[in-house]
Parts: C-alpha cells; sequence; structure tokens
C-alpha cells in the first residue's frame, strides 16, 4: 500500500518527463546513433538498415505531463540480419546500487511509462547490466492512444554494478529487429547483444509510422507506483 504523493526518491530514471532537451527540439535525418531529449539515445543495431527517422520533443503527452519524446518514421526498412532500431537509457552504475546487483538478495525492480504508437502489437523492453541482459515485452492495444505500461523485472544476482560513474543498468526499448535477434522472452544472460521478443512489432517497416513515451520510471519492487515528478 502507498500514499500517492507521500513516497519520494523512487524513481532511477532521470529526465523520465522528457522536460529537458538541451540538444534541441527537433532531430531530422536520424540514421545513426544519436542523443535527443537528455538521456535518451535513439540507437540501431548492424546499422539500423536504411531506417530514417525524424525525432521530436513533443507537446503530445498524456494528462500530467507536458511533454513526450516521438519518432516518426520517414525512410522505411524491413530490416534484416542483426538490425535494430531502438531507444535507450544509460545510468552510471551509482544510481543503481539500491538494486543490490550481484549478490543473492537482488531485488526485483520495475519499469513504468507512458506510450503511444501508430501500429499495434507486440514490443520489446530490454535491461542490460554491466555483461548480461533480460528480455521482456508489452504489447500496444491501440493505435495512436496514450497507454500505460509496467513491467517488473528480477534482479541480476550474478553481476554487480559498478559503484562509480561508469555505465549500470540501461533500458531499451526495441522498435524493430531482425530476425537474427528474435528470440523468446529470458531472464539474466550472459547476452551482449540487442535483442527482440517473438512477434516483436517493426516500426521501421513504414513511413509516417510513430512511437512516443515518457512519464518513464524504475523504481525497485514489484509494484508501479505514480510517476515521482
Amino acid at each position: 500500500a502507498y500514499d500517492d504523493g507521500a513516497l519520494s526518491n523512487r524513481n532511477l530514471i532521470i529526465n523520465g518527463a522528457m522536460q529537458v532537451s538541451q540538444r534541441g527540439t527537433s532531430f531530422t535525418g536520424v540514421n545513426s546513433n544519436t542523443y535527443t531529449v537528455d538521456r535518451f539515445e535513439y540507437i540501431e543495431g548492424s546499422g539500423g538498415g536504411s531506417v530514417v527517422s525524424t525525432i521530436t520533443q513533443s507537446s503530445d503527452s498524456p494528462d500530467q505531463f507536458g511533454n513526450s519524446l516521438k519518432l516518426e518514421v520517414t525512410t522505411a526498412d524491413t530490416l534484416s540480419g542483426g538490425e535494430n532500431v531502438a531507444f535507450r537509457y544509460r545510468s552510471e552504475g551509482r544510481d543503481g546500487q539500491r538494486l543490490k546487483f550481484g549478490i543473492s538478495s537482488a531485488e526485483k525492480f520495475t519499469v513504468s511509462f507512458w506510450v503511444k504508437a501508430s501500429v499495434v502489437g507486440t514490443y520489446s523492453l530490454q535491461t542490460f547490466g554491466p555483461s548480461r541482459s533480460t528480455l521482456g515485452s508489452y504489447t500496444i492495444n491501440s493505435a495512436n492512444t496514450w497507454e500505460y505500461k509496467t513491467i517488473t523485472f528480477n534482479g541480476d544476482t550474478s553481476v554487480a554494478l559498478p559503484n562509480t560513474s561508469q555505465t549500470g543498468f540501461e533500458l531499451i526499448w526495441i522498435l524493430g529487429s531482425g530476425p537474427s535477434d528474435i528470440l523468446a522472452e529470458y531472464d539474466w544472460a550472459n547476452d551482449g547483444a540487442l535483442r527482440a521478443v517473438t512477434g516483436q512489432v517493426n516500426l521501421a517497416a513504414n513511413t509516417g509510422n510513430t512511437w512516443q513515451i515518457t512519464g518513464v520510471q524504475l523504481e525497485v519492487g514489484d509494484t508501479a507506483t505514480p510517476f515521482e515528478h
């Protein structure tokens, strides 16, 4: 049980409401790894094929938020082999010490966010530690509609996060993947590649397809609490 508003310092994500975009508010012709809205990086695996996108800090957002991150495909590609397109949030290791990675009591953690996409279906969310990953999924049920998603992951009992400014946990929202990287959901494994779940949507397949996100929160435990502004 919790009292909305009574809890603080839960969210391990910085700029989850997409309020800060110091590099600009519109990025056109994006076809390689590019930081966009602060802390959120567009990334490609194996070159991402010939996909090109426009990425913006959008004012279109669900109630209680003022901004979202929006991607629109401007050059489409079917994606082959190990090609991927995705967004990544990368933390410093010291930010995740409360997760207790690397010991038997490693904490479960829950990722929650608001998402809106023009293509319905299954999408992937991958979490990385320093050298290992785990893979989950969520479903877009209605096109062009803001939906709230929560995904709970087990903590990694095998490898600790560095207690430094080096990269700690990473969250990766896969938007499209070639067939070589499609597989079933899995718990922590020695896998450092971008992966997507069976049935993953290829958002990059058609020009004009869009995907948006805001209200990103990562917190200890198996329960998503209201977004911490």
